[in-house]
């Protein structure tokens, strides 16, 4: 029976913990909550900002933060903005977030929406 816990101790994770996707869904909360509010040090965020996800690291001290702005305009400015507070998005982070260390904040565009919309034009081009 030893020998069968062993395996399972070195049998990789199969996706993210609970623990994970918790503190996750709370950043992801938070975050949304922040930008909804527009209270930044300085303005320049061109557009509403929608946090589609949130995957944390193992160790809960990095999380990587799926954005869209609204209707899809403006990506690479607002995500070059996000990405010039992401020291003050962090600090307003850790004042609601009930973790032993406030996660580090890398924004991304998500892509996911593009996507889909690739997805469905394909399978409108052969329903003809």
């Amino acid at each position: 029976m030893a020998s069968r816990r062993k395996d399972t101790l070195l049998t990789p994770s199969r996706g993210p913990s609970q623990r994970q996707l918790r503190v996750g869904e709370q950043v992801r909360h938070i975050l949304s909550t922040l930008f909804l509010r527009s209270e930044f040090p300085e303005p320049g965020l061109p557009t509403s900002v929608t946090v589609t996800h949130v995957n944390m690291s193992p160790d809960l001290q990095n999380a990587t933060v799926y954005i869209m702005p609204l209707g899809g305009y403006y990506r690479e400015e607002t995500l070059a903005y996000l990405k010039e507070i992401a020291g003050y998005v962090r600090h307003q982070l850790g004042k609601s977030l009930q973790t032993k260390f406030t996660p580090s904040l890398r924004f991304r565009l998500d892509e996911s929406f593009d996507h889909a919309e690739r997805i469905e034009k394909l399978l409108k081009g052969t329903e003809r």
